[in-house]
Parts: structure tokens; C-alpha cells; sequence
């Protein structure tokens, strides 16, 4: 069980005998397991290398098993480091290799098969990136929303810049409006658009993943790499995102103002997701979106928003990209 952060069966099944005792001697340990001396001191040299045992005061030597709980969780962080510096080595080593070898065109897609498949493709697509992460959101959701969630938050805690556009079916799912409202708060810069094509998600500009179709079937993702096809993927994004309206999230108010109903509005969300958003009825919701139209003296949401842009009701959510 322990072999994936560097400890041999004999080794573990020695660390299993000690954790079973308050402590032990070379020579109890010896009897127990029947292994030789050299073999038992062998053991215990290593397994006190890793933190995972101990050795008493006084003589004869006696020697104690460290908590698993801690021990083991130091070996998994000190192996998750060793593995993130080894990703940032391969990397490095990309750059010695000729530059026709790099991108060979067979390389440049990779088709990914099979929900699970799809989902950690995904999230390996999150994890990597490093400075900017591009999504197109709509249902429907191969990854568990929590997780992928958990995911994003970390970026942001990371200084990661996200940019997310949303389909409004995405945010008319049980929660997600309010969800999409904490990521913007977290620092997530988030849009809406009436006509989101496909999902996407884009690492760094380096790496692409989108599924292969559009349904509720969906078995295959393209992982798309540094190409013509990526700078596009990227170009698309960037013009979704110029016609975009800026999702706000609203501040925490019993009252809702007709500026935090304009943003709202502006998510494109259904009455029915509104008005169970913000705890009222389909009836109060619409007489309080026709009193909006009448003071801003339009006839339509779309126009609705495009004067609350102009009055600064939705301020603008950017920063220059990098890259």
C-alpha cells in the first residue's frame, strides 16, 4: 500500500508490526517477523530516514512506530512536490527536443474516450494551468461540479486569472446561479452569452479540451495542443467574450435594487430561476422587471441592459489578459 510513496513491502510490513506494539526491540522485531538481524536494521534505517519510526533513549535499542496519520501525510506531500517539480522538468526538457519533433501532427489532437476519461483529462487541464484558465460553460456535466469547483477556487487563490462564460441553461440549474454569483466574488471574471456553441476549457493557451458532441451522450473530448486549431479555439473565445454581458454578483441585500436586478437580468437566467433566486414569486418578479423597463424607458431586457451598461450599473470585470 505504501510502495507509491517509497516504501518497500518488508519496510511496511515492519512499520504494520511496530504500529501494532508501544515499542520494540531489534531483536523482538527480528522474532516477530522471522527476518534476520541485518535485514530488521536495514528496515528500520530507512523507515526512520522517511519520519516513520523512532528510536527511544536508553539501551537496548528500542524503537516506535510514528502516528500514520502524520507520517504518512508529510511522505504524500514531500511525493507531490517531487512530482510537480518533474512536470515542470519535462517542460524544460520539451524545449530540447527539435521543434519539428515537438509538434507532430498526430500529437497535436488526442481523442480522450469515455466519461471518467473525459472528467480527469479535465481536471489535469485545471490543475496545470498556470496563469490563465479560458471556459465555456453548458450543460451537460461529464466532471462532479465540486470537485471542478474546488478546483477553480484554488486557481484563484493562486492568482490564476479566470475567465468564464456562461450559457444561461448553465445558470438555470438548481444552484447555479448562486454558485456562478461566489465565483465572481472569488475573483472569477465571469460573462453571460445567449449563444454559448460548445463547452471548451484552455489552459495557458496550451492546452484545449471540448467534448466531441453537444448531448447528454457525451462518450468523447478532443485534447487539443499548440496549433493553428488551439490559436483559433482562443480567437473564438476572445470574440464570445467582447459580446459578453458581465455577470455581477449582487451584494448581500433583504432589498433588492433595480441595479442588482439589472445585473441579474443581465445572466439571462429564466423568471422562474430569478424568482426562486431572490425568494419572491413569478408575479412580484415580473412587476418589479416592467417598473425597471418603464424608469429606464425600454422595451426589452436586451435594452435593459445595454442602458444599465451605459449608466455604469455593470461595471466593467476586466484586466488585461496576459499572453
Amino acid at each position: 500500500m505504501l510502495e507509491s510513496i517509497g516504501v518497500p513491502p518488508d519496510d511496511e510490513a515492519l512499520y504494520r508490526e511496530l504500529l501494532s506494539r508501544s515499542e520494540a526491540s531489534l531483536d523482538e522485531l527480528s522474532r516477530a517477523l522471522d527476518r534476520g538481524r541485518s535485514s530488521v536494521q536495514g528496515s528500520l534505517t530507512r523507515l526512520e530516514g522517511l519520519g516513520l519510526v523512532h528510536r527511544l533513549p536508553g539501551r537496548p535499542l528500542r524503537m516506535r512506530a510514528a502516528r500514520p496519520d502524520v507520517a504518512i501525510d508529510v511522505l504524500v506531500s514531500r511525493r507531490q512536490e517531487e512530482l510537480a517539480r518533474a512536470q515542470l522538468a519535462a517542460r524544460d526538457l520539451l524545449s530540447v527536443m527539435p521543434a519539428q519533433e515537438r509538434h507532430r501532427p498526430e500529437d497535436i489532437v488526442e481523442v480522450v474516450v469515455g466519461r471518467d476519461a473525459i472528467a480527469s483529462r479535465f481536471e489535469q487541464v485545471l490543475t496545470g494551468t498556470r496563469e490563465e484558465l479560458l471556459v465555456l460553460d453548458r450543460p451537460p456535466y461529464v466532471a462532479d461540479a465540486q470537485s471542478s469547483d474546488s478546483s477553480v477556487r484554488s486557481l484563484l487563490r493562486d492568482e490564476v486569472t479566470v475567465r468564464g462564460i456562461y450559457a444561461p441553461e448553465a445558470l438555470e440549474l438548481p444552484g447555479a446561479l448562486e454558485a456562478a454569483q461566489d465565483a465572481a466574488r472569488a475573483g472569477e471574471l465571469s460573462r453571460v452569452h445567449a449563444d454559448v456553441p460548445m463547452k471548451l476549457a484552455i489552459g495557458d493557451r496550451a492546452v484545449a479540451i471540448l467534448p466531441v458532441g453537444v448531448d447528454e451522450a457525451v462518450e468523447a473530448a478532443l485534447c487539443i495542443r499548440p496549433s493553428a486549431l488551439l490559436d483559433a479555439l482562443v480567437q473564438h473565445f476572445d470574440l464570445l467574450w467582447d459580446q459578453a454581458t458581465p455577470l455581477i454578483a449582487p451584494e448581500a441585500d433583504p432589498h433588492v435594487s433595480d441595479r442588482q436586478l439589472a445585473a441579474l437580468l443581465a445572466s439571462g437566467s429564466k423568471d422562474d430561476v430569478l424568482a426562486r433566486h431572490l425568494g419572491t414569486s413569478t408575479r412580484t418578479l415580473s412587476r418589479r422587471i416592467s417598473e425597471l423597463m418603464n424608469r429606464l424607458h425600454v422595451r426589452t431586457r436586451f435594452q435593459a441592459g445595454v442602458q444599465a451598461v451605459r449608466l455604469g450599473w455593470l461595471p466593467d470585470d476586466d484586466r488585461p489578459p496576459p499572453g
